[in-house]
């Protein structure tokens, strides 16, 4: 007698800082979702438009053409229930309405790939990321190279004035930074030149 088995749903989160791959490997996946024939939906969120208003686009110039929403309940009204792979870039811009929606979809048996930061300008766990971790089945943490001594970096740096939580951007206004060399809030180092030899003895 055959066993049946029905399709299981599951979560898989990509974090990390700026420029640590994140939207590359989402990318990467979801291409071998497709390799496999499995049908994928692709969704970003509206506010981000840096390198394009159509596409998922990594800092390496990857791409990915996506599904641009405002809002998780707009990525509920668009998906097709046929779908069997979603992938969702810059978790962080979709706030905590984003938990329920992952959930939903994995227990429909959905694939749900999901990329974000886990940590804001401040060094703070950046919502809705902590609680997506402890509900995902599987976890990839990303690391970026610091852009003051090139070790392993953690955390972004911002570099621009503003107390606003989120601002969009990329590099010029934020950077990589490790833990030694972040500074939480804005960079006191970005008002200067970095180790300026006429500053130094």
């Amino acid at each position: 007698m055959d066993i049946v088995t029905e399709p299981i749903g599951w979560i898989e989160v990509i974090c990390g800082p700026m420029f640590s791959g994140k939207s590359e490997e989402l990318i990467r996946r979801l291409r071998r979702a497709r390799i496999a024939r499995k049908s994928v939906q692709v969704f970003k969120p509206s506010i981000d438009d840096r390198y394009s208003s159509t596409e998922i686009v990594s800092h390496g110039d990857q791409r990915m053409p996506s599904q641009v929403v405002a809002n998780t309940r707009e990525i509920l009204n668009t998906l097709d229930w046929h779908t069997q792979v979603i992938g969702i870039d810059e978790a962080n811009f979709f706030g905590p309405d984003l938990v329920t929606l992952a959930t939903q979809l994995a227990d429909s048996s959905k694939q749900v790939i999901i990329a974000g930061l886990d940590t804001d300008y401040l060094g703070r766990p950046f919502p809705p990321m902590p609680d997506l971790l402890t509900l995902a089945e599987s976890i990839t943490k990303m690391l970026a190279i610091c852009m003051r001594c090139g070790n392993p970096a953690k955390h972004t740096q911002r570099l621009v004035e503003s107390t606003d939580l989120i601002v969009v951007g990329a590099s010029g206004m934020y950077e990589a930074r490790c833990r030694r060399c972040f500074e939480p809030g804005v960079s006191k180092q970005a008002l200067m030149d970095f180790a300026r030899p006429d500053m130094q003895s």
